[in-house]
C-alpha cells in the first residue's frame, strides 16, 4: 500500500507508504447484496505506472488489459501478446496503486490448455505483479479452470460475451447476443463462470436486454462494458474513454480529446525550438554568483 510524493531530484513520483486499505476480491464481491449494488464498481484500464497513479484515487478496481497490444504496443489484434508484456505492466500498475484491486489480463494460450497450465500462468503473473486477481475469457468451457484456480487461492474475474482472443472464431467485435440462440449461451456462459467462483464478471459488447437479465439474475457483480447501465459496475479502456484514438467504439463516451491536446502541445514545443524561443534562462543552468 502507497501514494506517491515528488522526489526532486529526478521530478518523477516516488512511492511512500501511507495507511490505507487496498480492495480485495471479497470487498468487490459484497459490493452486490441480494442482487443489488448500491454503489456501481468503477474500473478501467491501466498499463503503466503513471497513469495508475492518476486513476487510482477514482476507481475500485484497475484492469491491466490484454488490450495493451493494441493500445501500447499497436499489434492488430489481442493474440500476440505475451506474459513478458503482461508482467512487466501489471508490476508497473500495482506499484502506481495503493486503493484499487488491480487484475491482469491472462495473455491467449497461457490458460486454455488445462488447468494446470492456467495454475502455472496465473501464479507466475500473481508472483511477478503483485496483484490480486487475473482475467480470463470464456464460459462453459472455462468454468472449470476457474474453479480450479479459485479452489487454489487464486482470485478470477471472468469475461464473457465479446472475447477478443476470440476474435477469429467470432468473425470480428460486433456485438453479441443478437439472436436468441447466441443469447441463451451467454447467459449460460455467465451463470457458469458465477458458479465456478469468479468473483465479478466482464460482460462485454452484448444487446443491452441481455446483459441486464444476467446482471439480475446472478448474485455475482457484472461489469459491463458495451452493456447495460443496470450492470452492478463499468469499465472502459481508459486511452478511449480520454479520446487517445480518432476512432471512439460506440460504447465508449469520450471525456476528454487529450490525442488532440497533445498534437497542441507538440506543435507549440516545436515551434518554440525552431524559433530558438526554448529554452529560455528560465530552463538553463548558470554558474552561481
Amino acid at each position: 500500500m502507497s501514494t506517491f510524493t515528488i522526489d526532486t531530484s529526478t521530478s518523477r513520483a516516488t512511492p511512500s507508504p501511507v495507511p490505507g486499505k487496498r480492495m480485495t476480491a471479497p470487498s468487490i464481491r459484497a459490493r452486490k447484496v441480494d442482487g443489488k449494488t448500491e454503489q456501481p464498481i468503477v474500473m478501467l484500464t491501466a498499463y503503466t505506472m503513471r497513469m495508475a497513479q492518476l486513476l487510482d484515487p477514482h476507481c475500485d478496481m484497475l484492469l491491466v488489459g490484454d488490450s495493451l497490444g493494441q493500445v501500447i504496443y499497436g499489434l492488430p489484434s489481442t493474440i500476440p501478446v505475451t506474459m513478458e508484456m503482461m508482467c512487466a505492466h501489471g508490476a508497473a500498475v500495482v506499484r502506481g496503486s495503493w486503493h484499487a484491486l488491480v487484475g491482469v489480463d491472462m495473455p491467449f494460450g497461457s490458460y486454455e490448455q488445462s488447468p494446470a497450465q492456467a495454475f502455472e500462468s496465473a501464479s507466475r503473473i500473481m508472483t511477478e505483479t503483485g496483484c490480486a486477481a487475473v482475467t480470463l475469457e470464456g464460459g462453459e468451457a472455462m468454468a472449470p479452470t476457474i474453479e480450479f484456480l479459485t479452489h487454489r487461492g487464486i482470485p478470477v474475474i471472468g469475461h464473457v460475451g465479446l472475447t477478443p482472443q476470440a476474435v477469429n472464431i467470432l468473425g470480428g467485435y460486433g456485438a453479441r447476443g443478437k439472436d436468441e440462440r447466441e443469447s441463451q449461451k451467454i447467459a449460460m456462459d455467465a451463470r457458469a463462470v458465477a458458479k465456478a467462483g469468479a468473483f465479478c464478471i466482464v460482460v462485454e459488447g452484448v444487446m443491452e436486454g441481455l446483459a441486464s437479465q444476467i446482471a439480475r439474475d446472478l448474485l455475482t457483480p457484472i461489469i459491463g462494458i458495451g452493456a447495460s447501465p443496470d450492470c452492478d459496475g463499468q469499465v472502459l479502456v481508459t486511452d478511449d474513454m480520454l479520446g487517445m484514438f480518432e476512432r471512439t467504439p460506440r460504447f465508449v463516451k469520450r471525456y476528454d480529446d487529450l490525442a488532440a491536446r497533445i498534437g497542441d502541445a507538440a506543435a507549440a514545443y516545436a515551434a518554440e525550438v525552431r524559433e530558438r524561443r526554448f529554452p529560455t534562462a528560465d530552463q538553463t543552468y548558470k554558474p552561481k554568483s
